[in-house]
């Protein structure tokens, strides 16, 4: 690794930064979680968590130019988040200094997109960059937990896991990628943004986390299948769970247009205004469908349709 060296604690050596040295990263964005709930550990202890659902299509960008001076300066100046996830990226890595770190994001905020968490990991990427360093998926779990206090599996791309996202650590890898997807997703509630700062965390009854248990089995089986409908199952049950803490007007529609339709289930952002149909990408006359599906989203009042694409190697829109 250029210009470091592993302590054998294995933490980084300090070494004073060049003031020519710049790193540039990206972190996709989601589209909300498939599941999010409280879930057992391999002792028994309850934790809160989530599976993502990552979207590739839309991108956090940060660069980040290192300076001998301690202050990281980021612009937009109000990625308040995203400056902290930098210095403790440098801290992390025992690199003396700051920098300078600008941010490119086109992912919309306060719809459950992961926006905020983007930009914390591309900044944490980027910073590691600049020494030619890349940090595990899990020690930026962790350092974006710190910046933001719950952050979502963003720094994990396609990797299926059920993430811890208050604690930063991994609950459950499910050891592979989720099925190749199609999804049709739009906003609620007339498409306003929700304050995710201001929304407290859910309060799980016995019987929900009961429920939380089987949905994560389903997952599980879902990625080790490739099985879209499995996965599909498991989304539209913890939907329904997050009605009854987040309410979205139309949820009951959205659930009847997904039955008529065929699709695999109702996905929702569970801190944000979300919803999404997700379809098996093998679906015969699967545009056609979807297509007349967004119809249906938009006459019924839902705004900003779009169309995703998720693991779909090589497909195209």
């Amino acid at each position: 690794m250029a210009g470091n060296k592993m302590a054998s604690s294995g933490d980084f050596v300090s070494r004073e930064a060049p003031r020519s040295s710049v790193g540039k990263a990206t972190a996709i964005a989601h589209h909300g979680e498939l599941i999010q709930g409280v879930f057992k550990d391999a002792g028994g202890r309850l934790h809160r968590g989530l599976v993502t659902l990552p979207i590739a299509a839309l991108k956090s960008e940060a660069h980040f130019a290192r300076s001998n001076g301690d202050a990281v300066v980021v612009q937009p100046d109000h990625k308040v988040k995203a400056s902290a996830a930098a210095r403790l990226t440098l801290d992390f890595l025992n690199v003396t200094g700051g920098g300078e770190l600008t941010l490119h994001s086109a992912i919309p905020v306060g719809h459950g997109y992961g926006s905020s968490t983007a930009d914390v990991v591309a900044s944490i990427r980027a910073v590691a960059a600049t020494l030619n360093v890349e940090l595990r998926p899990a020690s930026i779990g962790r350092l974006a937990v710190a910046a933001e206090r719950a952050s979502d599996a963003i720094a994990f791309d396609d990797h299926a896991v059920l993430f811890a996202q208050r604690e930063g650590r991994v609950i459950e890898n499910f050891a592979g990628s989720l099925p190749p997807l199609l999804l049709v997703g739009f906003k609620a509630n007339g498409g306003a943004p929700v304050d995710t700062i201001q929304l407290p965390p859910a309060r799980y009854d016995s019987a929900e986390i009961e429920e939380f248990g089987v949905l994560r089995a389903l997952v599980a089986q879902a990625v080790r299948l490739q099985d879209p409908y499995l996965l599909g199952r498991a989304a539209s049950a913890s939907a329904v769970i997050s009605q009854r803490h987040l309410p979205k007007q139309g949820f009951d529609e959205v659930g009847e247009i997904a039955r008529r339709a065929g699709a695999c289930g109702v996905q929702v952002a569970h801190s944000g205004s979300l919803f999404g149909l997700i379809f098996d990408l093998f679906t015969p006359n699967l545009k056609r469908r979807a297509a007349l599906v967004a119809q249906q989203i938009r006459r019924a009042g839902f705004k900003d349709v779009e169309v995703h694409l998720v693991n779909a190697e090589g497909w195209t829109w």
